[in-house]
């Protein structure tokens, strides 16, 4: 069960990983579009890493970049935001529910 909130590290369940909808995951991610062009860069994830605690965030953004852009363009766009919950619930530690 999770307890819904608007911050990411206060979203936890019972076993103790933090949990949003998929909604409250783009709403997050979106706040680290710097440039507001909906997309989402290796830059831009590379805070989103920091931002979650995780280490080697240079690393995990070129790596969550190469999971998640399928069509090399550099970035992380709508149609790609499935590979990046991917991405987050395997590298970053959070559970995305469809709810």
């Amino acid at each position: 069960m999770a307890f819904k909130t608007t911050s990411i590290n206060q979203n936890v369940s019972d076993d103790g990983r933090r949990e949003l909808t998929i909604k409250e995951f783009k709403r997050w991610l979106m706040r680290f579009d710097t440039n507001k062009d909906g997309r989402i860069s290796k830059t831009e994830l590379r805070q989103i890493v920091k931002a979650n605690g995780g280490w080697f965030s240079r690393w995990k953004g070129r790596a969550g970049i190469k999971s998640a852009d399928k069509n090399g363009n550099g970035f992380v766009d709508e149609c790609e935001i499935e590979n990046l919950i991917q991405f987050a619930q395997k590298e970053l530690g959070i559970r995305i529910i469809p709810y």
